[in-house]
């Protein structure tokens, strides 16, 4: 039930707007003076606050200033027995939503509640909807590590500050990095990123700064870099640590003097670009080995972020998996899974090489290999990816196919593989090939799903020569 909150000073103002709003079945709560009213705001789920302007502990327009600061999006009717045009005009200027007059009129205030009731319905969905388009999810958790995160984003995402985000792959360094901008004053400008892993190193130049016409053999036409792409926004470089070095030294330039110069022009271009980047290396040893130069190191690391690994923070996985469990079963259309309090124990108890990214890859296997509840069975069963085979007795493990989800490739032999390394490029391929075959080879749909850019997976294709079986 939509929820109201009368901030006025006067019992008699207060009875007649809670006798009309509770007749048109709202929820009502009041109280006679803006302190109080904060102090329900911050407590209570909000959607619409009626506002007294002239009140003896703290004035209306204060009330609205504190308020909109706790709940940017909460709407405010400001009404007051004094209202003159300039106060109506200072108030919208503070973000009230309107302002009526006492005694207030039954028809305006009626109408003019639903239209706030209204707008703030289509704030809220709107800012749903462009998260879901930009891939900008919560940061769930409530660890240490992660509440010091969030506090950090809320003091750092407002300023300009230059932030390295630090931390191994799969931990959530791109969900920082987008909250940042989220949360800054550049959020209606673009987010551009950049895998600079996934450029090969001649033509990451080209990508970041541009290039004019007929500037390499290639260059059939000029093309616009991520840094003019990015002017007024923000720039996220992932994986810096593998930037070539000629490119770290156009960065810095691009840094100091907020210039860039397109390759094979001769103009500067003058840009307003705020730079986040990411690591997953020791970008100090990265100097140290002569790999990365420390003076765009100091450029780039006004602010450091460190996002710990998932098991350093196994206190927030059930939240995790619960969150990923819901969006799973969305998307195929299935009522949602129990994970048993069993299951989540065990799930605490995995190594979690590959972090947060690895869990929810683990909850979609489990989701279509169980039952009707995740049991702790079941993440024994299905922990390795290479172990996610039929449970069924005397039965042969069978590849995965499009139309029967429910088994995948053969269990693998430990013993093939000479090291580590060796034993991740396996599962990563076949991982791969598990979801190109499920999104019928639909490279752009892939990409999105398992969360890396196209040209990344392009490169993974070809590095692990996939093919589409005919």
């Amino acid at each position: 039930m939509t929820k109201i909150l009368i901030i006025d000073d006067e019992r008699a103002i207060r009875s007649t707007l809670r006798e009309i709003l509770e007749y048109e079945d709202y929820k009502v709560i009041d109280t006679d003076n803006g302190t109080d009213g904060l102090a329900i705001i911050k407590k209570e789920d909000i959607d619409l606050v009626l506002c007294d302007i002239k009140m003896s502990k703290m004035d209306g327009m204060e009330v609205l200033t504190e308020a909109l600061v706790i709940k940017p999006d909460l709407p405010f009717i400001m009404i007051s027995g004094h209202g003159t045009i300039e106060t109506a005009v200072e108030a919208s200027k503070k973000g009230a939503y309107d302002f009526i007059s006492k005694p207030p009129d039954l028809n305006r205030l009626l109408i003019t509640v639903r239209n706030a009731l209204e707008r703030g319905t289509l704030v809220t969905e709107t800012k749903v909807l462009k998260r879901k388009v930009s891939k900008t999810r919560d940061i769930l958790g409530d660890s240490e590590a992660i509440l010091r995160i969030k506090e950090t984003i809320e003091r750092v995402a407002p300023t300009d500050a230059r932030v390295l985000i630090t931390g191994a792959n799969g931990s959530g360094k791109e969900l920082v990095a987008r909250w940042l901008h989220e949360k800054s004053a550049r959020a209606e400008a673009p987010l551009i990123e950049v895998n600079c892993a996934a450029i090969p190193s001649e033509l990451i130049e080209s990508e970041l700064f541009g290039h004019e016409k007929g500037s390499f053999t290639s260059a059939i036409k000029q093309r616009i870099g991520k840094f003019e792409q990015a002017d007024n926004g923000t720039l996220f470089l992932d994986e810096i640590g593998d930037m070539s070095l000629s490119a770290q030294a156009k960065v810095l330039r691009a840094l100091q003097e907020n210039k860039v110069t397109r390759v094979g022009g001769e103009k500067e271009i003058s840009v307003n670009v705020r730079v986040i980047a990411a690591t997953n290396k020791d970008l100090l040893k990265e100097i140290d080995a002569g790999n990365f130069r420390m003076d765009l190191y100091h450029r780039l690391s006004v602010i450091i972020i460190h996002v710990p690994p998932l098991v350093e923070r196994k206190a927030d996985i059930p939240v995790l998996a619960k969150q990923f469990c819901d969006e799973v079963c969305g998307e195929y259309n299935m009522p949602v899974k129990k994970i048993t309090d069993e299951a989540m124990e065990a799930l605490k108890g995995l190594p979690w090489t590959g972090n947060i990214r690895e869990l929810r890859n683990m909850v979609e296997r489990l989701i279509i290999l169980s039952d009707k509840a995740i049991t702790d069975k079941d993440v024994r069963a299905f922990a390795n990816p290479s172990a996610a085979t039929t449970v069924m007795e005397n039965s042969e493990p069978t590849r995965v196919d499009r139309e029967h989800p429910s088994t995948v490739g053969p269990v693998a032999n430990y013993d093939d593989f000479p090291s580590f390394q060796d034993f991740k490029d396996h599962t990563e391929m076949e991982f791969i090939k598990y979801k190109l075959e499920k999104n019928g080879w639909n490279v752009s749909k892939t990409a999105d799903e398992i969360d890396i850019q196209r040209s990344h997976l392009y490169s993974k294709i070809e590095k692990f020569g996939l093919k589409r079986e005919p």
